[in-house]
């Protein structure tokens, strides 16, 4: 097994199966930023910007990072990472996000 596995940007067809960590684990932090993973939503968030107070609630509990601030305001959704799980919706006590789709 090699001493020094190589990063998950650099693993493609030619890597050799020693050089590669035991089961594709990613040890690097920070790889939801390089692959899009909202393709696979069936629920799609919807923010209704006349009715957010800015509280910013739903910040710290999106688990994708999905929730974009700009100059301390709360922006419509990243649907490239929003994976669709309505944790959102459940702590915005202004109902400013409202879900569409599969329930």
């Amino acid at each position: 097994m090699a001493d020094k596995f190589i990063s998950s940007k650099d693993i493609n067809e030619q890597s050799k199966w020693h050089e590669l960590t035991p089961g594709l684990t990613i040890y690097e932090p920070g790889t939801a930023v390089d692959t899009l993973t909202g393709e696979w939503r069936t629920n799609t968030p919807v923010f209704i910007e006349e009715k957010c107070k800015q509280c910013l609630l739903c910040i710290p509990v999106c688990p994708d990072n999905a929730i974009p601030v700009e100059d301390l305001k709360r922006l419509d959704f990243d649907f490239d990472h929003c994976k669709g799980c309505g944790i959102c919706v459940k702590v915005c006590p202004f109902d400013a996000i409202t879900m569409e789709g599969i329930n």
